[in-house]
């Protein structure tokens, strides 16, 4: 483990996993997505910290339910999802902005939260450290360990020795493809201990023009979000991408059952990337495939989890099934009590 940054408050202890690796990591990745034949970005940078703002922006829109879902759902189920929790560690993976976390602290009581120590992970240093010192100054009596990595690689490195109640917010599953959903998962699973449990946001199958709004916004906030990526290159790699030569393209591809985003370019267009000495062409309507996020039946939300060794203890959802939160335990324990609706 790398040696930890202490804050100035005691209460904050800060382990970097990521340091200058970063800095190659979307080289590498830039440099794999924009050779390919169809050309693809990772969604993780979207969230510098411009973009983050971006995204809380976009869930308080009126088109974009999943957050007012899920949000509804936690503070109706706090207390069940956190009872089995003492002295124990309540790990958040992608941690982001803090809405959620702070729904189930409030459900706990502040007894229970001087016992509890939040573990936040995320892939920006700056803004898990910002989140957890709001955190603290609401919670006092919490304690935080955070984790600057990334979670689908990191698992390993979250401490031990205390029970685990690990939190997997929005749905962030779905921007996973099935192949590296059942690799997390099964990380997942080898991380569980026999007391441990796993919480997992999942974004239902509905109407498609519901799915088509929430990734559509009338007031053009997603499109920004998603062009932010292009300006996250620029800064980080000394690219040209002209932001106004791309349009904001989202769909509902009924087909693989999940939503894409993409930017497509309006004419024929050349880009350099300075630092990896790389020209990047375009055809006129060519895209580049930015996130997918992926929508979930019941049976197939089922099928990914026990295809990764894990069983579900219980199953949360609001009326109409748009939004369901899955309490899993390792496998072994199938212990499904069914709908708590």
């Amino acid at each position: 483990m790398l040696p930890a940054t202490a804050e100035a408050d005691t209460r904050l202890v800060v382990h970097n996993h990521l340091g200058a690796r970063s800095e190659k990591q979307i080289a590498d990745d830039v440099r794999r997505g924009l050779s390919a034949r169809r050309k693809t970005l990772p969604s993780k940078y979207f969230y510098d910290a411009h973009g983050s703002r971006l995204f809380e922006e976009i869930c308080g829109l009126p088109e974009y339910y999943q957050t007012r879902l899920e949000l509804s759902l936690l503070s109706d189920n706090a207390g069940v999802l956190t009872q089995d929790l003492r002295d124990g560690d309540l790990v958040e993976l992608g941690s982001g902005a803090n809405w959620k976390i702070r729904t189930l602290l409030e459900g706990m009581g502040r007894a229970q939260r001087s016992r509890t120590r939040y573990v936040p992970v995320d892939v920006s240093q700056t803004a898990l450290v910002a989140a957890s010192k709001d955190l603290l100054r609401l919670y006092p009596e919490l304690t935080v360990f955070g984790i600057v990595g990334d979670f689908t690689k990191h698992l390993p490195q979250l401490p031990g020795g205390r029970m685990k109640l690990i939190l997997f917010f929005g749905s962030t599953i779905g921007n996973l493809s099935a192949e590296e959903s059942r690799s997390f998962l099964t990380e997942v699973a080898f991380t569980l201990g026999p007391d441990d449990r796993f919480i997992l946001g999942l974004d239902m199958i509905k109407p498609v023009e519901v799915l088509n709004a929430a990734y559509n916004d009338s007031q053009g906030v997603t499109e920004e979000f998603n062009k932010n990526l292009l300006h996250v290159i620029n800064r980080e790699l000394g690219a040209d991408f002209d932001t106004d030569e791309f349009e904001h393209l989202a769909f509902y591809n009924s087909e693989l059952e999940r939503v894409e985003m993409h930017l497509k370019a309006t004419r024929p267009l050349r880009v350099e990337i300075t630092d990896l000495e790389m020209t990047v062409t375009f055809e006129a309507g060519e895209t580049i495939l930015t996130e997918i996020s992926r929508k979930f039946s019941r049976d197939s939300a089922v099928r990914m989890i026990q295809d990764a060794g894990l069983s579900i203890a219980r199953w949360h959802s609001d009326g109409d099934d748009w939004f369901s939160i899955a309490e899993i335990v390792s496998g072994g324990r199938n212990q499904d009590r069914g709908d708590n609706t």
